[in-house]
């Protein structure tokens, strides 16, 4: 099920897709999460989000990551995971799902997930 939120605060819906997945599924403020991913760039010289930026982000913060190993929708793979957060990516696009939930600025539920992430 897709359930709007724009965690941006100026309420951009444009190239900030990681920034508001992870701070969606870390109850974080968008703020944080911007400012820790553009130091976790700089240390590795790179933009904040840079695919291997924010992954590693993530595995600091206790994510480990899994490619999808068939091919599935952002809806689908909701309804496959009631429980738990995700961090779900497609070719272009990353999303934040909590618990069942597709959260995010605009309904993806028809992109294919390539890969995710889960804490554990």
């Amino acid at each position: 099920m897709y359930v709007f939120k724009n965690e941006n605060p100026c309420r951009k819906k444009i190239g900030d897709c990681v920034i508001r997945a992870i701070s969606t599924a870390l109850n974080q403020q968008w703020e944080r999460t911007y400012i820790d991913l553009c130091i976790e760039g700089y240390i590795s010289c790179d933009l904040p989000n840079s695919n291997n930026v924010w992954a590693s982000y993530l595995q600091h913060k206790g994510f480990k990551q899994y490619v999808m190993p068939y091919i599935c929708t952002m809806e689908q793979f909701a309804a496959e995971n009631p429980q738990g957060t995700y961090i779900v990516a497609t070719g272009s696009h990353v999303a934040c799902i909590k618990d069942g939930q597709l959260i995010d600025n605009w309904d993806s539920s028809d992109e294919t997930v390539t890969y995710f992430f889960v804490k554990e």
